[in-house]
């Protein structure tokens, strides 16, 4: 099953768009839109642009499997009220396996940012 990076490659390519039209629309280099195709998760945002440059919708492209996995997809979760409010002990142990992900899926919105903000400063002041 291709992961989330290769869907945005292979709708880019049916596209016939050509990479240089979409990496000036998104405002980024070619070996960044490069290295989202080996990405297993891609932020919501930036699968958003580039299906509206392309013209495409990726709803229909990832499983349920996968849009579980996407930083913008939350599970909604029935709140009972409670009826007092106890304290208990707090232990530290091991993070589990969903919050790695989503650590995972932070990480990889900052490093976005990161190379977003470093190119607007090459933009702005230019190579050094």
């Amino acid at each position: 099953m291709p992961h989330q990076g290769e869907i945005l490659q292979e709708a880019i390519k049916n596209s016939g768009i050509s990479i240089t039209r979409i990496v000036d629309g998104l405002g980024i280099t070619r070996p960044t839109i490069y290295r989202k195709f080996k990405e297993e998760t891609l932020d919501y945002a930036f699968v958003k642009r580039v299906g509206d440059i392309i013209g495409h919708d990726f709803s229909s492209d990832f499983t349920v499997v996968q849009q579980v996995t996407l930083p913008f997809v939350t599970q909604r979760a029935d709140v009972t009220p409670l009826q007092s409010v106890t304290s208990k002990p707090v232990s530290v142990s091991q993070p589990e396996p969903e919050c790695s992900k989503q650590l995972l899926a932070l990480q990889t919105k900052y490093i976005s940012l990161l190379e977003a903000y470093n190119e607007l400063l090459l933009k702005v002041y230019g190579p050094r």
